[in-house]
């Protein structure tokens, strides 16, 4: 069994190769050991803030903490999301994620890693894309 204590993870900022504006990411369990494979963090997305375009080998589920959010899978409606909602977007769907344009969002991240990789980035949302 291994406990980690909250404040005992360090937070990062998201980085701007993957981001659109303020975000924070602060781990919960990044490193899967053998023969596990799942990976989870909790972001915070300021207003306006946004992932870039990205898909995962094996899927990933969001599960909206707090706030207000959009998501949008390709060729797909933008739709809101809150605090409750779960989604899940499918392995290799293209896809983005973050906070409407006057609320910040968190969530729950889980994603599982194969072949040594959980997330393949793709070109940053542009602000039109983003408007819808």
């Amino acid at each position: 069994m291994e406990i980690k204590k909250n404040g005992s993870q360090v937070s990062v900022k998201g980085p701007e190769d993957w981001f659109t504006g303020t975000v924070r990411i602060d781990p919960l369990f990044l490193k899967a050991e053998d023969p596990a494979r799942a990976t989870g963090a909790s972001v915070t997305f300021e207003p306006g803030a946004r992932t870039a375009w990205h898909t995962h080998p094996l899927g990933q589920t969001l599960i909206v903490t707090a706030g207000c959010g959009l998501v949008q899978r390709e060729d797909g409606p933008i739709e809101e999301i809150h605090p409750g909602d779960v989604v899940w977007f499918s392995p290799a769907e293209k896809h983005w994620h973050g906070a409407a344009p006057r609320t910040a969002m968190t969530h729950i991240a889980i994603q599982e890693t194969f072949n040594g990789k959980s997330v393949d980035w793709l070109e940053h949302v542009s602000d039109e894309q983003y408007a819808g």
